[in-house]
């Protein structure tokens, strides 16, 4: 029983001493990133009606798809990981995700695309007489030709060296 209220003694010794310095806030490109009323009023219509697979209708409560849509438009602004979203108060990276795919899925994202080219062409007007398509498919300028050997591996049997 000594042994034991030494080794505790020697573990209080070792843990770590509180903090501190106050932490740094967050960074407010970040936090105030928000979906704007008149995007949201747009983008929420195409929304697919969430059913709630749980077998007894119960379950933790579903994060709203406006956060979700926060932390979406975030990533799919900024090129930043989705775990990346975990340090910021717009929502979890894994559940921004889920819901990007759950979306992509049901094309929410061409039918809001195709939604602001409709609007664009109200506002703006596209001469859609006169569509244009460039593209190039050629081989690197500087890419020059294999200079590896190529693997035999093919020809060789079972124990040939």
């Amino acid at each position: 029983m000594v042994k034991r209220t030494k080794n505790k003694i020697d573990a209080e010794k070792t843990t770590k001493p509180k903090r501190t310095r106050a932490r740094t806030p967050n960074n407010k490109t970040t936090t105030n990133f928000r979906v704007t009323d008149e995007l949201w009023a747009v983008f929420q219509p195409l929304l697919p009606i969430h059913k709630n697979t749980h077998r007894f209708g119960g379950g933790r409560p579903r994060v709203p798809d406006r956060k979700c849509a926060d932390g979406i438009f975030y990533v799919l602004r900024t090129g930043c990981q989705w775990k990346a979203l975990d340090e910021t108060d717009l929502c979890s990276g894994s559940t921004a995700h889920t819901r990007f795919q759950e979306w992509a899925a049901a094309d929410v994202f061409l039918k809001f695309w195709q939604r602001g080219v409709e609007r664009f062409d109200e506002a703006q007007g596209i001469d859609w007489a006169w569509l244009s398509l460039d593209g190039a498919m050629t081989k690197a300028p500087l890419g020059g030709e294999k200079k590896r050997r190529e693997p035999d591996r093919s020809r060789e049997t079972r124990r040939q060296t």
